[in-house]
């Protein structure tokens, strides 16, 4: 059942209301709470969020049911409860204005947020069952749009024989040479953990991938003490499984903070459009607006800067060939949803 939606009125109240709350103006009985205070959400469950106070103490709050969103990684005004109440000891009031967020398309709620304040999306694949540019395509995609630098991070390198590293290491060229940082790695052998620490330790970052890729098996590697439950890659299926239940920010010893959000296996982009699809490869920013035909399609249209581009090896075929797939399969998704969307 879709949600109801709210009144221009309605809307404007709750806004204004979100802003007494944030400067401390709130006229409404507060007798059961305390002062308000700010904090940070650490974690995001189903119903509640467990809010991180400036002492290091972690609180689980309720969530006013006027707020649009709370995810993990957001700055909130919030109020201790007198009592703790089956485990919930606060309220959260309010969201400060975020400085990006990640958005997860869905079929019935429009766009979701994930996580917000990131300064860094760190992209995790793996080698098995292969390594797939496309996915990781699409993950960067999703990081242009969003205004967050990306790290591309190449998980389970053990597995591979000498040749296979080879190829692996051509094929991450490919990002390298457009302005990507990748990194090889393994959280079995802990192969270049040391430098993806130094890395996580300036800023926030946050872990998106497929699941089966080791996320969890990273952060274990990171923090053993914590133990974080793994799951093996299907042999079925070749897909992973979900470990992963809810986003949780994790404070680094070095520094820096770390969230991991759900395992995630196809990150829907039906929501973006054509040209923010075709923004989303930045080596393609130098070309556009100077095809032969202001409606070129990029794909075997005369005099298009693009195809001319990949003819002369100024930008890497499966890339050119990953981007046509994806504005492919977003046709035809969002002919599905609005197939669905009217019930036939």
């Amino acid at each position: 059942m879709s949600k109801r939606r709210l009144t221009k009125n309605q809307q404007r109240r709750i806004k204004a209301n979100h802003s007494k709350q944030l400067q401390g103006k709130n006229d409404v009985d507060l007798q059961m709470l305390g002062e308000a205070q700010t904090g940070r959400v650490i974690t995001r469950h189903a119903r509640h969020a467990d809010v991180e106070n400036s002492e290091g103490q972690i609180f689980r709050c309720n969530i006013r049911r006027t707020l649009p969103s709370v995810v993990v990684g957001d700055n909130i005004v919030w109020r201790e409860g007198s009592e703790q109440l089956q485990g919930v000891s606060g309220v959260i009031e309010s969201v400060y204005p975020r400085k990006n967020e990640i958005l997860r398309p869905d079929y019935y709620d429009g766009l979701k947020p994930i996580a917000a304040n990131i300064d860094r999306i760190i992209i995790v694949s793996a080698v098995l069952p292969v390594l797939s540019l496309n996915i990781i395509d699409r993950y960067l995609v999703m990081c242009e749009n969003a205004g967050i630098p990306a790290l591309i991070v190449l998980n389970k390198v053990d597995l591979l024989d000498d040749a296979e590293r080879k190829t692996v290491e051509q094929q991450l060229k490919i990002y390298e040479n457009i302005g990507y940082e990748t990194l090889m790695l393994s959280a079995k052998t802990g192969e270049n953990i040391p430098k993806l620490l130094s890395i996580l330790a300036q800023g926030t970052s946050i872990f998106v991938g497929q699941s089966g890729v080791g996320k969890s098996s990273l952060i274990n590697a990171i923090f053993p003490e914590l133990s974080v439950e793994t799951r093996q890659v299907s042999e079925v299926s070749g897909l992973g499984q979900h470990t992963t239940t809810s986003s949780h920010l994790y404070h680094l010893p070095q520094g820096g903070d770390l969230i991991d959000s759900p395992g995630i296996r196809e990150f829907g982009l039906w929501h973006l459009t054509t040209d923010q699809i075709t923004q989303g490869y930045r080596e393609f920013h130098n070309y556009l607006g100077g095809c032969k035909f202001r409606d070129c399609k990029h794909l075997h249209d005369p005099g298009c800067l693009l195809r001319q581009a990949v003819d002369e090896g100024k930008i890497a075929p499966q890339r050119f060939e990953n981007y046509h797939r994806l504005l492919t399969s977003l046709t035809e998704t969002k002919d599905q949803r609005h197939f669905v969307s009217h019930g036939f």
